[in-house]
């Protein structure tokens, strides 16, 4: 808001009309010489300095997450143009992207209090005073004009309360911009496992119909045997209860497969056809054996602890401000320009006109409003450390949970593809024992059942350790490099903020 000019004629005074600009370039020299916001120090990472020994093993040599895009480590083409439709589709990332831009707008609208807000200004006034109003016993009717450039109350930042308002505007906004990285690595890793875990049920109700193919025809076979007389009504029984057992469980797993593929759906952010794909989990493996390397490293490699940073350092900005309020506040305001009672005067020799107010103000009592501000932004900061520490944590946790699942589900690989050809030889075995009459049918009955549950447990097993070697890249932050803004995209041009001034 500009401050209007007096309403009188102030005569031109040349000496002294080049004061304000030297005023006014002083405070621009003096404003934000100090700042009082604490010095900011990283608090320590409150996790071992290594990960757990026992689940480090296979990780040497291998490539760092972070440098590594989500297309060098995702090979399958079909999981690569999901991916991709995620990306482009996905409210969540969307409204994360909007939330950077929000921040930017904030940044600016707060560093613009740096700067004096100078507005042009021209009015002109007419009126009529009566008689009986008048000094001089007549009526009057006067007129005035005026034109000129008005300052707007300036604060000179001596103190930094706007600086660090600013500052603290500046890391909000970094933080948002991590935060959207954090989102797209998070997203990454959502559409990844759920196309693995769609892949599994797509496998598994492979075999549970193939089961059910085969049980059919052994129901087909036992009921002419029986019809004939040779087996007894129990043998048939128990194979018709097997069948029915299989097709439970292929019903089961067509519903959990309708749901997934919803829930693969949303995740991308638009219907998908049918994505029934040829082959085993096998043909999902990643291209690339990821290096955990040691947990420092994740504070520069996870965007939600660079995130969590920047809420950190904006906390301390905003006690530079709750402090900076217990001193003076000067302001300046000013108007220099013209003013004539007469509008072909406006410009003539002599018309000139200026204004320069310098405000000072001090608190003296505000029934305590400045000190439970500077305790609310030191509470804020406490939290923002807590959240801090908490973020790292997690993501200590995160790494070594999926290195954990990573070495332990392959051994459990292993055990399960052994039990798998046990199962399918004790099946074999059976058979020919009841085919030969040395073994009842309840044997076969039995082999036939865990033979299913093994195949159905080693598809789950791949799956599992699949999603370990996800997570893992995710909790690295992988790929995080790659959702940076980049200079002439779409996103930078919607996020990236102008380069602060110095204050």
């Amino acid at each position: 808001m500009t401050v209007p000019f007096a309403f009188r004629r102030y005569p031109a005074l040349p000496p002294l009309a080049p004061l304000p600009p030297l005023l006014i370039a002083a405070a621009l020299l003096l404003g934000g010489c100090a700042s009082l916001a604490p010095p900011y120090e990283q608090p320590h990472a409150p996790v071992a300095e290594r990960y757990a020994a026992d689940d480090l093993g296979g990780a040497d040599g291998s490539v760092q997450a972070a440098a590594l895009a989500w297309r060098s480590y995702f090979t399958e083409p079909r999981l690569q143009q999901l991916i991709a439709q995620a990306l482009d589709n996905s409210r969540d990332l969307r409204s994360a992207t909007l939330r950077v831009a929000e921040a930017q707008a904030i940044l600016g609208i707060q560093r613009a209090d740096l700067f004096p807000t100078v507005a042009a200004t021209a009015d002109g006034v007419r009126g009529r005073t009566p008689a009986d109003l008048s000094p001089t016993g007549r009526a009057i009717t006067a007129s005035q004009y005026q034109a000129g450039l008005g300052l707007a109350s300036w604060e000179l930042d001596f103190w930094g309360r706007v600086r660090s308002l600013r500052d603290a505007a500046l890391e909000s906004y970094l933080a948002t911009d991590e935060a959207r990285r954090a989102a797209s690595v998070s997203l990454v890793a959502q559409v990844a496992n759920a196309y693995i875990a769609l892949r599994e049920l797509d496998e598994r109700l492979a075999l549970a119909r193939q089961t059910v193919a085969n049980r059919q025809e052994s129901v087909r076979i036992f009921t002419r045997r029986f019809e004939v007389g040779a087996i007894a009504r129990t043998d048939l029984v128990q194979v018709q209860t097997l069948l029915h057992q299989a097709q439970s469980l292929a019903a089961q797993l067509g519903q959990l497969r309708a749901l997934q593929l919803h829930a693969l759906s949303l995740l991308v952010g638009m219907p998908l056809p049918e994505l029934a794909q040829p082959g085993t989990l096998d043909d999902q493996a990643m291209a690339a054996e990821l290096r955990a390397g040691l947990p420092s490293e994740l504070l520069l490699q996870r965007p939600d602890i660079r995130a969590a940073e920047h809420r950190l350092r904006a906390a301390h900005a905003n006690i530079g401000a709750a402090r900076a309020a217990f001193f003076p506040r000067v302001t300046l305001t000013g108007a220099y320009g013209t003013a004539s009672a007469e509008f072909s005067g406006l410009f003539d020799s002599g018309s000139s006109a200026w204004q320069f107010m310098p405000s000072l103000s001090l608190p003296i009592f505000d029934g305590g409003r400045n000190r439970a501000n500077l305790d609310l932004a030191q509470v804020r900061r406490n939290l923002a450390v807590s959240d801090y520490e908490k973020t790292i944590q997690s993501a200590f946790r995160e790494v070594s949970d999926a290195l954990a699942a990573r070495r332990w589900l392959g051994e459990q690989l292993g055990a399960d593809q052994a039990t798998l050809a046990a199962q399918a030889e004790r099946a074999r075995l059976a058979q020919l024992r009841y085919d030969n009459g040395s073994a009842p049918y309840f044997e076969v009955l039995d082999a036939q059942r865990e033979l299913l549950t093994a195949q159905q447990q080693l598809v789950q097993t791949r799956r599992a350790l699949l999603a370990s070697r996800v997570n893992l890249y995710a909790a690295l932050g992988g790929g995080s490099a790659e959702f940076a803004s980049q200079p002439g995209s779409a996103a930078a041009s919607a996020t990236a903020p102008a380069t602060p001034p110095a204050p």
